[in-house]
Protein backbone atom coordinates (compact mmCIF):
# COMPACT_ATOMS: atom_id res chain seq x y z
CA UNK A 1 0.00 0.00 0.00
CA UNK A 2 1.13 3.86 -0.79
CA UNK A 3 2.93 5.58 1.59
CA UNK A 4 1.52 8.58 0.67
CA UNK A 5 -1.24 10.83 2.78
CA UNK A 6 -5.05 9.56 2.16
CA UNK A 7 -6.85 11.96 0.98
CA UNK A 8 -11.03 11.68 0.47
CA UNK A 9 -13.73 13.47 -1.42
CA UNK A 10 -17.01 13.94 0.64
CA UNK A 11 -19.70 14.92 -1.15
CA UNK A 12 -23.14 15.13 0.54
CA UNK A 13 -25.28 13.38 -2.65
CA UNK A 14 -28.02 16.27 -2.86
CA UNK A 15 -27.70 17.00 -6.07
CA UNK A 16 -25.38 17.60 -9.34
CA UNK A 17 -22.25 19.18 -8.01
CA UNK A 18 -21.31 22.29 -8.45
CA UNK A 19 -18.48 24.32 -9.69
CA UNK A 20 -17.29 24.95 -5.76
CA UNK A 21 -17.59 21.69 -5.45
CA UNK A 22 -15.44 20.57 -8.40
CA UNK A 23 -12.66 23.18 -7.55
CA UNK A 24 -12.21 21.33 -3.91
CA UNK A 25 -12.57 17.87 -5.46
CA UNK A 26 -9.72 18.73 -7.67
CA UNK A 27 -7.30 19.71 -5.34
CA UNK A 28 -7.93 17.37 -2.93
CA UNK A 29 -6.93 14.65 -5.87
CA UNK A 30 -4.07 16.74 -6.90
CA UNK A 31 -2.88 17.13 -3.49
CA UNK A 32 -2.73 13.18 -2.35
CA UNK A 33 -2.09 11.84 -5.92
CA UNK A 34 0.57 13.72 -6.32
CA UNK A 35 2.56 12.92 -3.40
CA UNK A 36 2.16 9.17 -4.14
CA UNK A 37 -1.38 9.18 -2.05
CA UNK A 38 -4.64 7.77 -2.30
CA UNK A 39 -8.07 8.82 -2.37
CA UNK A 40 -11.47 7.66 -0.27
CA UNK A 41 -15.00 8.70 -1.76
CA UNK A 42 -17.20 8.80 1.02
CA UNK A 43 -20.98 9.76 0.52
CA UNK A 44 -22.27 12.51 3.39
CA UNK A 45 -25.44 11.34 3.40
CA UNK A 46 -26.59 11.97 6.72
CA UNK A 47 -29.55 13.56 5.70
CA UNK A 48 -31.54 11.17 3.84
CA UNK A 49 -34.76 13.18 3.09
CA UNK A 50 -32.33 15.73 0.87
CA UNK A 51 -29.47 12.85 0.15
CA UNK A 52 -31.23 9.93 -2.06
CA UNK A 53 -28.66 7.40 -3.80
CA UNK A 54 -29.67 8.22 -7.69
CA UNK A 55 -27.91 11.37 -6.12
CA UNK A 56 -24.91 9.36 -4.86
CA UNK A 57 -24.33 7.59 -8.00
CA UNK A 58 -24.42 10.61 -10.09
CA UNK A 59 -21.80 11.66 -8.23
CA UNK A 60 -19.75 8.66 -8.71
CA UNK A 61 -20.32 8.83 -12.46
CA UNK A 62 -19.42 12.63 -12.46
CA UNK A 63 -16.20 11.88 -10.77
CA UNK A 64 -15.33 9.21 -13.28
CA UNK A 65 -16.33 11.72 -16.46
CA UNK A 66 -14.12 14.27 -14.60
CA UNK A 67 -10.88 11.49 -14.28
CA UNK A 68 -11.29 12.17 -10.48
CA UNK A 69 -10.77 8.36 -9.46
CA UNK A 70 -10.52 7.63 -6.09
CA UNK A 71 -9.19 3.87 -4.63
CA UNK A 72 -11.66 2.89 -1.84
CA UNK A 73 -15.20 3.55 -1.25
CA UNK A 74 -18.23 5.13 -2.96
CA UNK A 75 -20.75 1.76 -3.69
CA UNK A 76 -17.85 -0.51 -4.60
CA UNK A 77 -17.05 -0.13 -1.13
CA UNK A 78 -13.41 -1.24 0.86
CA UNK A 79 -12.19 -2.08 4.03
CA UNK A 80 -14.03 0.46 6.30
CA UNK A 81 -17.25 -0.76 6.26
CA UNK A 82 -19.88 1.20 4.25
CA UNK A 83 -19.10 4.28 3.07
CA UNK A 84 -22.38 6.04 3.22
CA UNK A 85 -22.84 7.89 6.53
CA UNK A 86 -26.61 6.82 6.84
CA UNK A 87 -25.12 3.55 7.60
CA UNK A 88 -22.61 4.18 10.01
CA UNK A 89 -25.17 5.04 13.11
CA UNK A 90 -23.95 2.55 15.07
CA UNK A 91 -20.11 3.82 15.13
CA UNK A 92 -21.40 7.62 16.19
CA UNK A 93 -23.75 6.11 18.86
CA UNK A 94 -20.22 4.73 20.17
CA UNK A 95 -18.22 7.49 20.19
CA UNK A 96 -21.69 9.14 21.55
CA UNK A 97 -21.50 6.71 24.41
CA UNK A 98 -17.87 7.49 24.79
CA UNK A 99 -18.49 11.45 25.02
CA UNK A 100 -21.00 10.41 27.31
CA UNK A 101 -19.38 8.19 29.84
CA UNK A 102 -16.84 11.38 30.07
CA UNK A 103 -19.67 13.32 31.52
CA UNK A 104 -19.50 15.84 28.32
CA UNK A 105 -22.65 15.39 26.66
CA UNK A 106 -26.14 16.71 27.47
CA UNK A 107 -29.62 17.45 26.74
CA UNK A 108 -30.56 20.87 24.48
CA UNK A 109 -34.44 22.16 24.21
CA UNK A 110 -33.66 25.50 22.60
CA UNK A 111 -35.44 26.27 19.91
CA UNK A 112 -34.05 27.16 16.46
CA UNK A 113 -35.53 30.73 17.50
CA UNK A 114 -34.17 30.78 20.30
CA UNK A 115 -30.59 29.88 19.29
CA UNK A 116 -31.09 32.66 16.78
CA UNK A 117 -32.74 35.25 19.15
CA UNK A 118 -30.89 39.36 18.47
CA UNK A 119 -29.51 38.37 22.23
CA UNK A 120 -27.70 35.39 21.30
CA UNK A 121 -24.20 35.66 21.25
CA UNK A 122 -22.49 36.15 17.48
CA UNK A 123 -19.17 35.79 16.34
CA UNK A 124 -17.10 38.24 14.01
CA UNK A 125 -18.36 36.26 11.05
CA UNK A 126 -22.02 36.52 12.10
CA UNK A 127 -22.34 32.58 13.31
CA UNK A 128 -24.73 32.24 16.61
CA UNK A 129 -22.62 30.86 19.36
CA UNK A 130 -24.45 28.55 21.64
CA UNK A 131 -25.21 30.71 24.61
CA UNK A 132 -25.28 27.46 27.80
CA UNK A 133 -28.92 27.86 28.01
CA UNK A 134 -29.69 24.15 28.74
CA UNK A 135 -25.69 23.40 29.94
CA UNK A 136 -27.22 23.43 34.23
CA UNK A 137 -30.47 21.51 33.89
CA UNK A 138 -30.65 18.82 36.40
CA UNK A 139 -31.71 15.78 35.32
CA UNK A 140 -34.92 16.29 36.97
CA UNK A 141 -35.43 19.83 34.49
CA UNK A 142 -34.40 17.85 31.79
CA UNK A 143 -37.06 14.84 31.86
CA UNK A 144 -39.63 17.22 32.53
CA UNK A 145 -38.71 19.15 29.10
CA UNK A 146 -38.23 16.01 27.56
CA UNK A 147 -41.93 15.04 27.96
CA UNK A 148 -43.05 17.54 24.99
CA UNK A 149 -39.96 18.24 23.15
CA UNK A 150 -37.14 15.81 21.96
CA UNK A 151 -33.86 16.91 22.74
CA UNK A 152 -30.90 17.71 20.09
CA UNK A 153 -27.10 16.63 22.46
CA UNK A 154 -24.27 19.06 22.86
CA UNK A 155 -20.70 18.29 23.86
CA UNK A 156 -19.43 20.31 26.90
CA UNK A 157 -16.26 22.63 25.78
CA UNK A 158 -14.09 23.86 28.06
CA UNK A 159 -12.38 27.04 28.12
CA UNK A 160 -9.74 25.98 25.96
CA UNK A 161 -8.15 27.78 22.56
CA UNK A 162 -7.48 25.36 19.53
CA UNK A 163 -4.50 26.36 17.47
CA UNK A 164 -3.71 24.57 14.69
CA UNK A 165 -1.59 25.25 11.52
CA UNK A 166 -3.33 25.06 8.11
CA UNK A 167 -1.29 23.11 5.21
CA UNK A 168 -2.28 26.09 2.94
CA UNK A 169 -3.53 29.07 5.22
CA UNK A 170 -1.28 29.20 7.92
CA UNK A 171 -1.61 29.50 11.74
CA UNK A 172 -5.52 29.80 12.64
CA UNK A 173 -7.07 29.82 16.52
CA UNK A 174 -9.98 29.75 18.10
CA UNK A 175 -11.58 30.21 21.55
CA UNK A 176 -14.03 27.03 22.04
CA UNK A 177 -16.00 28.28 25.01
CA UNK A 178 -16.05 31.89 23.70
CA UNK A 179 -16.14 31.23 19.56
CA UNK A 180 -17.93 28.55 19.10
CA UNK A 181 -19.64 27.18 22.50
CA UNK A 182 -20.95 23.62 23.28
CA UNK A 183 -21.89 22.34 19.63
CA UNK A 184 -24.18 19.60 18.35
CA UNK A 185 -23.27 16.24 18.46
CA UNK A 186 -27.26 14.82 17.48
CA UNK A 187 -29.49 17.21 16.34
CA UNK A 188 -33.29 16.95 18.03
CA UNK A 189 -34.56 15.18 15.00
CA UNK A 190 -32.00 12.39 15.66
CA UNK A 191 -29.57 12.93 12.80
CA UNK A 192 -26.05 13.14 13.33
CA UNK A 193 -24.06 16.45 13.31
CA UNK A 194 -21.69 16.82 11.39
CA UNK A 195 -18.73 17.73 13.30
CA UNK A 196 -19.42 13.70 14.98
CA UNK A 197 -19.67 12.18 12.22
CA UNK A 198 -16.57 13.44 9.90
CA UNK A 199 -14.78 12.90 12.65
CA UNK A 200 -15.39 9.62 13.28
CA UNK A 201 -15.64 8.63 9.88
CA UNK A 202 -12.00 10.19 8.93
CA UNK A 203 -10.17 8.30 11.76
CA UNK A 204 -12.22 5.12 10.74
CA UNK A 205 -11.14 5.64 7.24
CA UNK A 206 -7.43 6.59 7.97
CA UNK A 207 -7.73 9.97 6.06
CA UNK A 208 -4.71 11.75 6.60
CA UNK A 209 -5.05 14.48 4.46
CA UNK A 210 -8.02 16.70 4.28
CA UNK A 211 -8.65 19.42 1.61
CA UNK A 212 -12.04 21.38 1.71
CA UNK A 213 -13.32 24.65 1.31
CA UNK A 214 -12.47 27.77 3.68
CA UNK A 215 -15.98 27.92 4.85
CA UNK A 216 -14.84 24.78 6.81
CA UNK A 217 -11.98 26.37 8.77
CA UNK A 218 -13.89 27.88 11.64
CA UNK A 219 -15.25 24.32 12.47
CA UNK A 220 -11.68 22.64 12.39
CA UNK A 221 -10.84 23.49 15.80
CA UNK A 222 -14.04 21.68 16.93
CA UNK A 223 -13.09 18.79 15.59
CA UNK A 224 -9.46 18.53 16.62
CA UNK A 225 -11.08 19.04 19.94
CA UNK A 226 -13.10 16.14 19.47
CA UNK A 227 -10.17 13.93 17.79
CA UNK A 228 -8.51 14.62 21.08
CA UNK A 229 -11.57 13.36 23.19
CA UNK A 230 -11.99 9.70 20.83
CA UNK A 231 -7.93 9.36 20.68
CA UNK A 232 -8.02 9.42 17.56
CA UNK A 233 -5.10 10.96 15.35
CA UNK A 234 -5.97 14.31 12.88
CA UNK A 235 -5.61 14.59 9.78
CA UNK A 236 -3.81 17.72 8.15
CA UNK A 237 -5.77 20.40 7.05
CA UNK A 238 -5.81 22.15 3.66
CA UNK A 239 -8.82 25.12 3.52
CA UNK A 240 -9.00 26.37 -0.46
CA UNK A 241 -10.45 29.39 -1.39
CA UNK A 242 -14.39 29.77 -1.92
CA UNK A 243 -15.28 30.23 -5.73
CA UNK A 244 -17.43 33.54 -6.11
CA UNK A 245 -20.17 34.88 -8.61
CA UNK A 246 -19.52 38.65 -9.96
CA UNK A 247 -21.06 40.08 -7.32
CA UNK A 248 -19.13 39.05 -4.58
CA UNK A 249 -21.83 35.92 -3.61
CA UNK A 250 -20.76 32.78 -3.11
CA UNK A 251 -21.37 29.57 -5.64
CA UNK A 252 -23.57 26.96 -4.61
CA UNK A 253 -26.01 24.32 -5.99
CA UNK A 254 -28.74 26.56 -6.51
CA UNK A 255 -26.79 28.33 -9.50
CA UNK A 256 -28.03 26.03 -11.74
CA UNK A 257 -25.87 27.22 -14.52
CA UNK A 258 -22.78 26.39 -12.66
CA UNK A 259 -23.95 22.47 -11.89
CA UNK A 260 -21.58 20.21 -14.14
CA UNK A 261 -24.89 18.83 -15.95
CA UNK A 262 -24.83 22.57 -17.31
CA UNK A 263 -21.34 22.79 -17.56
CA UNK A 264 -20.66 19.45 -19.16
CA UNK A 265 -23.67 20.61 -22.33
CA UNK A 266 -21.35 23.62 -22.93
CA UNK A 267 -17.79 22.27 -22.64
CA UNK A 268 -15.59 18.71 -22.49
CA UNK A 269 -14.63 17.27 -19.20
CA UNK A 270 -10.98 18.59 -20.50
CA UNK A 271 -11.93 21.68 -20.86
CA UNK A 272 -13.76 22.10 -17.29
CA UNK A 273 -10.89 20.72 -15.15
CA UNK A 274 -8.73 22.71 -17.28
CA UNK A 275 -10.72 25.92 -16.31
CA UNK A 276 -10.66 24.94 -12.85
CA UNK A 277 -6.84 24.55 -13.03
CA UNK A 278 -6.78 27.68 -14.82
CA UNK A 279 -8.76 29.36 -11.52
CA UNK A 280 -5.87 27.46 -8.98
CA UNK A 281 -3.02 28.67 -10.59
CA UNK A 282 -1.87 25.45 -12.21
CA UNK A 283 -2.65 26.31 -15.96
CA UNK A 284 -2.32 29.73 -16.65
CA UNK A 285 -3.21 28.88 -20.19
CA UNK A 286 -6.67 27.85 -19.33
CA UNK A 287 -6.66 25.19 -21.86
CA UNK A 288 -7.86 21.79 -21.75
CA UNK A 289 -6.14 19.45 -19.35
CA UNK A 290 -6.97 16.00 -17.86
CA UNK A 291 -6.22 15.94 -13.83
CA UNK A 292 -3.17 13.07 -14.59
CA UNK A 293 -2.13 15.44 -16.28
CA UNK A 294 -1.98 18.36 -14.28
CA UNK A 295 0.41 15.91 -11.57
CA UNK A 296 3.78 17.29 -12.37
CA UNK A 297 2.52 21.29 -12.24
CA UNK A 298 0.48 20.78 -8.52
CA UNK A 299 2.33 23.09 -5.65
CA UNK A 300 -0.05 24.49 -2.77
CA UNK A 301 2.24 27.76 -3.32
CA UNK A 302 0.62 28.20 -6.51
CA UNK A 303 -2.60 28.01 -5.08
CA UNK A 304 -4.37 31.37 -4.45
CA UNK A 305 -4.97 31.94 -0.41
CA UNK A 306 -7.54 34.44 -1.05
CA UNK A 307 -11.46 33.98 -2.58
CA UNK A 308 -11.95 33.90 -6.10
CA UNK A 309 -14.13 35.66 -7.83
CA UNK A 310 -14.89 33.68 -11.27
CA UNK A 311 -14.98 35.45 -14.40
CA UNK A 312 -18.31 35.77 -16.06
CA UNK A 313 -17.32 34.40 -19.08
CA UNK A 314 -14.78 31.56 -18.28
CA UNK A 315 -18.04 28.94 -17.61
CA UNK A 316 -20.09 30.49 -20.34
Amino acid sequence: MSGGPVGRFAPSPSGRMHLGNLFSSLLAWLSAKSAGGRIVLRLEDLDTQRCTRAFAAQVEADYRALGLLWDEGGSGGGPNGSYFQSERGERYAAALERLRRMGLVYPCFCTRAQLHAASAPHREDGQTVYSGACRALTAQEAALRARTRSPALRLRVPEKTVLFTDGHLGPYAEDLARECGDFLLRRSDGLWAYQLAVVVDDGAMGVTQVVRGSDLLSSTPRQLYLYELLGLTPPEFYHVPLLLAADGRRLSKRDGDLSLDALLSRMTAEELVGRLALLAGLNPGGGPRTPESLLPDFDWEKVPRRDITVPERLFS
